[in-house]
């Protein structure tokens, strides 16, 4: 395949998304460009009976680590948009639909960049608020989220699910074994800068593998089966993409977004818990937590009846 910063082309064809749009929304295939010159491939979600006429609320929501738009924030966009905002999701760059070569490369900056990009082609549109854009991070992108807006002052509200801090995770490798994980990337710059694992099945499973630990079964009963397979998001990031990961922070100076406001949400049976909670000590306010009582974590990707549309939607309606 020949290298491109170019998005690739999407058709009713080769699109798959988990879940079924409402009749009462439009959904349009849009293309921008990051700072750093990929071409984006995103999807701008709306009520169908809008007044283009009016700048409306808009959300930018960015996908869990690997994943895609036709995925969780689809699903989130779906919803919100028919509660009278303008949704945007999108493939982060070197990801599904969007370019970028090697493909799935990744760094703490490219995933942040991802919703400052975002931000700049709602404030193309006639029909949003410049002064009313907001964000949305679901698991890691909670804190590529965090990371925009501490730097991004456009972005005037941020809403976490089931955040997970990939970064940090990835920095706590010390000793012998941080040495090498940092070798192991490093030489694959000349070995094999292409690389990466394929984690998922390349069809939808049937079951479960056996012997995989309880985190990694969870994932797989979204990624690797009916339920939240798709062909584009069947693995994470390069091998070379490792370092930056685990010498980079996106969840230090989080002050710098005060007195924008942060909502942040996850539940007592989430395993990713522990990551909301230090995350959330952080934040300076105004800042609010939401402890729900249940729901995996995979649940917060796409469970409508366990994911707190309403509250969203009620906290980004009073500050945006």
């Amino acid at each position: 395949m020949e290298h491109s910063v170019k998005a690739f082309p999407m058709t009713a064809e080769n699109e798959h998304y988990i879940f079924k749009l409402s009749d009462k929304v439009e959904r349009e295939h849009v293309n921008y460009y990051t700072r750093y010159g990929i071409e984006i491939a995103a999807d701008l979600y709306y009520a169908k009976d809008i007044d283009k006429d009016l700048p409306h609320k808009a959300l930018v929501i960015g996908p869990p680590f690997g994943g895609v738009k036709e995925q969780g924030p689809g699903v989130y966009a779906n919803q919100l948009a028919q509660k009278g905002f303008i949704v945007l999701a999108f493939d982060p760059a070197y990801h599904g639909f969007s370019g970028g070569m090697p493909r799935y490369t990744g760094s703490p900056d490219t995933y942040v960049e991802d919703f400052s990009a975002a931000v700049d082609f709602l404030g193309t549109l006639d029909f949003v608020g410049r002064e009313k854009i907001g964000a949305i991070g679901i698991c890691a992108s909670g804190g590529f989220a965090l990371g925009a807006a501490r730097q991004d002052t456009r972005i005037k509200a941020v809403v976490t699910s089931v955040l997970y801090d990939i970064p940090s995770l990835a920095g706590s490798v010390k000793g012998e074994e941080r040495q090498k994980q940092l070798q192991a990337g490093s030489k694959a710059r000349w070995t094999d800068p292409e690389k990466y694992q394929l984690m998922y099945p390349e069809k939808p499973a049937d079951k479960i593998p056996p012997n995989l630990n309880p985190v990694d079964a969870e994932f797989f009963s979204f990624y690797g089966m009916k339920r939240g397979w798709n062909s584009h998001a069947l693995t994470n990031i390069t091998a070379t993409s490792f370092p930056s990961f685990m010498s980079f922070s996106v969840t230090t100076h989080l002050d710098s977004i005060s007195s924008r406001p942060v909502l942040m949400i996850t539940s007592e049976e989430a395993h990713s818990k522990s990551f909301t909670d230090e995350v959330y000590k952080k934040l300076a306010e105004p800042k609010e937590k939401l402890v729900l009582p249940h729901g995996q974590h995979i649940d917060f990707y796409d469970n409508v009846k366990i994911i707190p549309f309403d509250k969203i939607s009620s906290f980004f309606d009073k500050n945006l």
